[in-house]
């Protein structure tokens, strides 16, 4: 700060002034003496317009201006020590989603999750997303209110990373994304705040430094399976036109804890089971597929059959009187024949039957359309049925006769 001061106390206490004037002399006139300057004066020529300087003013600092981003949500992403390379690429795209995010190197494993708070005061960050590696297999990832809390715990299954899926969506880098949630979101007191959380981490504060004006994407979070799926997918038209852009991972909810890292477990879930304990389950089932195969051995070779062919009928006839077997044999035969006949006489009368049914039906159909087709006939038609009738009854008598003579002369050849 500068300070300025506009008069100076001598030690007899007279005041001087601070800039020293030059003036050019003026020519003397005659007759008129120069005034003296009064203290009146003065106080005269303040009033004018001319305003006192300040003892105290600010440097040549900007005016501080009214900013419009007052969400100052910032997240701090961080892993520890152990994680897969697939984790790290996953984390490694939030990151790239989240403008808003600080990032922060790898911590070490002996370390306390409390050590993350104070990272997050030193990063002057509200949220943190911790995801921490176990066996170079399982991915853990915390969600957390920094200092206050609440904080959840997550297993991170089916990891699917941008890279790995290449898929054609695209999106502005630092783009606002829409948050969409399932119905179950509202149901349930821990998926309320489970809602919540997701909801400072992953929405994109506005008017932020890093990000851009414009929404052309979507975070849909689905509660299935007492799991939370995530898809990211980018908005191609105001219709509704979706294309995913990634990455995927499913997260299976473990606790719910009253402080950030650590306190009372508020929730916990009671189907969760440890991917450690579902490795072991699995390989206990395929010992057990080798106990079942030999057991099964075992009941084979137990319960076996002593007779285990059935021989030919014929080939009894050996071992009593040839005849008695023979007759027997012959019997049966002959009983199947008949038998085979009869089934061959009622397969033959049913079809007869069926076929007379077919032909009855069909004469009555032809008898019911020409009995709806008939018309009346006509007088020139009649006139000619007659012609026709006495035509026929002629020939009829001329053959009949003819006829006669006929078999007179048969008569008498045969009696000759």
């Amino acid at each position: 700060m500068k300070q300025l001061q506009t008069d100076k106390n001598d030690a007899k206490g007279k005041q001087k002034a601070n800039l020293k004037r030059k003036f050019k002399p003026g020519k003397k006139q005659k007759g008129k003496q120069k005034a003296k300057p009064d203290k009146d004066s003065d106080e005269s020529e303040d009033e004018r317009g001319t305003v006192p300087l300040k003892e105290t003013r600010i440097s040549d600092e900007p005016i501080p201006k009214k900013s419009k981003w007052t969400n100052k949500q910032r997240v701090l992403v961080l892993c520890a020590r152990g994680i897969n390379h697939r984790d790290r690429h996953l984390m490694r795209d939030l990151r790239t989603l989240m403008p808003h995010h600080r990032a922060e190197p790898k911590m070490e494993r002996w370390k306390t999750l409390s050590v993350v708070n104070e990272m997050s005061e030193m990063k002057h960050c509200n949220k943190v997303v911790l995801f921490e590696g176990r066996r170079k297999r399982d991915l853990y990832m915390w969600l957390a209110n920094a200092g206050v809390g609440p904080s959840v715990k997550f297993l991170v299954e089916n990891i699917h990373t941008m890279g790995e899926m290449k898929l054609t969506g695209n999106c502005l880098r630092g783009s606002r994304p829409l948050l969409s949630f399932s119905e179950d979101f509202t149901k349930q007191p821990h998926l309320v705040l489970i809602k919540e959380l997701l909801v400072q981490i992953f929405g994109v504060p506005n008017h932020h430094p890093k990000s851009q004006p414009f929404i052309d994407r979507v975070i849909t979070f689905t509660y299935l399976d007492n799991r939370i799926w995530y898809r990211h997918f980018q908005i191609l038209s105001e219709d509704g036109g979706l294309t995913e852009i990634g990455p995927r991972f499913v997260m299976n909810p473990i606790k719910i804890f009253s402080g950030s890292f650590g306190g009372d477990p508020i929730w916990e879930n009671a189907d969760y089971q440890s991917p450690a304990k579902h490795r072991q389950m699995l390989r206990k089932a395929a010992s057990e597929k080798y106990l079942q195969r030999t057991k099964k051995k075992v009941d084979q070779q137990v319960n076996a059959p002593k007779n285990t062919h059935k021989l030919i009928p014929h080939g009894d006839i050996f071992r009593d009187d040839v005849d008695k077997r023979a007759k027997v044999l012959l019997k049966q035969e002959q009983k199947q024949e008949k038998l085979q006949q009869e089934r061959e006489k009622i397969e033959k009368r049913q079809k007869i039957m069926a076929e007379r049914d077919a032909m009855r039906k069909l004469k009555l159909a032809t008898a019911k359309k020409s009995a709806s087709s008939k018309k009346l006939p006509t007088r020139k038609e009649l006139a000619r049925k007659r012609e026709g009738d006495d035509r026929g009854a002629k020939k009829t008598f001329n053959g009949v006769k003819k006829g006669a003579k006929g078999a007179k002369g048969k008569k008498m050849a045969n009696g000759k």
